[in-house]
C-alpha cells in the first residue's frame, strides 16, 4: 500500500460496512470517516437518543485515532450532523466532555436523514507526527 493513502482498521470502531475505509492517513493527515453511534461488537445503533449515540461515537472515534497513533488532542477539524438542529446543546456538552482547549475547528450542519436511523454523525480531521 502506498505510503500516500494507507488504510486505517480498527476493532474498537465499528467495521465499514460500505464501500469506505474506517479512516485513511495521507502522510501526517487522518481523515476519518463518519462515525454513527454503532456499538463495534454488534454494528447496531446504540438506543437511549442523542447523547447516547454521541457518546459512543466519541469512543468509537478515539479507537481509531488510537490506531493511528493518536488521541483527541490532534484533531483538527470536525463536522457535526444532526437531524434535529434543536439537539445541538445536547451534543455539544458530549462531545465537549471529551476534549480539552485548544478545541478543533468545527461545523455543526442540519439534515434530513442519517444512515440507520442515526441522529447525529461526527467526521474528522486530524494530525498525526
Amino acid at each position: 500500500m502506498s505510503d500516500i493513502k494507507q488504510p486505517i482498521v480498527t476493532t474498537g470502531a465499528p467495521e465499514a460496512v460500505g464501500a469506505y475505509s474506517q479512516a485513511i492517513r495521507s502522510g501526517e493527515w487522518l481523515f476519518l470517516s463518519g462515525q454513527i453511534g454503532l456499538d463495534p461488537a454488534n454494528v447496531q445503533l446504540v438506543s437511549g437518543g442523542v447523547a447516547v449515540q454521541t457518546a459512543q461515537i466519541m469512543k468509537n472515534i478515539a479507537g481509531v485515532l488510537a490506531e493511528a497513533g493518536g488521541d483527541f488532542s490532534n484533531l483538527v477539524k470536525v463536522t457535526i450532523y444532526l437531524v434535529d438542529i434543536a439537539d445541538f446543546s445536547g451534543v455539544d456538552a458530549v462531545y465537549a466532555s471529551y476534549l480539552a482547549p485548544p478545541f478543533p475547528a468545527r461545523a455543526t450542519v442540519g439534515v434530513a436523514a442519517l444512515p440507520k436511523g442515526a441522529l447525529v454523525e461526527i467526521e474528522c480531521i486530524a494530525r498525526i507526527f
